[in-house]
């Protein structure tokens, strides 16, 4: 892969907030900044569009690309259901003269670290507690109790990696967050935030 941009990593346990956080920096024009679409071969949710929330490609074309290596990551997140990079999504973007803003899970937020150690920004936004971690997703009324207890399970695990991460954001309020986050990128990418976030 031919280098390009920068390479910014938010990387969390389910309901920490990274998704919102993710979404504000792309607002910000002086950060520069494109989303990382991942693929997956999960069904749609609700009102996904292909190219916007992810790729969806089936389970046996995502095994195509994976023997083509045509992943910068990928992880086969609970059994049948994978998740991924192209490479050629990260190519895209850089010839588009971007930095890439990745919202990943933990395990391929590390690999791309591993793969691009100078041009990456690894954060792991961290929630309150499991507790609090707990009654958001539960707030989202998306998914059952088991699927819950499950995401509840991972993030404890999820947690332990966060020391690994070159920087972690407590999210436990998200303003003050959002506000740090933008000030991290914005020192990493060599942008200058304007002064009205600068109180």
């Amino acid at each position: 892969m031919k280098k390009g941009g920068k390479l910014i990593v938010f990387s969390a346990p389910s309901g920490s907030g990274k998704t919102t956080m993710v979404k504000y920096l792309l607002e910000q024009p002086e950060l520069n900044l494109a989303f990382s679409v991942s693929a997956t071969s999960r069904p749609k949710r609700g009102d996904e569009k292909e190219g916007v929330n992810y790729y969806f490609i089936s389970i046996s074309d995502f095994k195509k690309h994976i023997k083509k290596e045509d992943f910068l990551e990928w992880e086969e997140v609970y059994r049948d259901n994978f998740y991924g990079t192209l490479k050629s999504e990260v190519e895209r973007l850089w010839a588009e003269g971007k930095n890439v803003i990745f919202d990943i899970d933990v395990v391929g937020g590390l690999r791309i670290k591993k793969k691009f150690p100078e041009e990456t920004l690894a954060v792991f936004v961290k929630p309150p507690s499991v507790d609090e971690l707990k009654i958001r997703l539960k707030k989202r009324s998306t998914e059952s109790d088991d699927k819950i207890n499950m995401r509840v399970a991972k993030a404890s695990v999820e947690l332990a990696t966060a020391p690994q991460f070159d920087k972690i954001i407590k999210n436990y309020n998200l303003e003050v967050a959002l506000k740090e986050s933008h000030q991290l990128v914005a020192n990493f990418v060599g942008a200058t935030v304007p002064s009205s976030e600068e109180e």
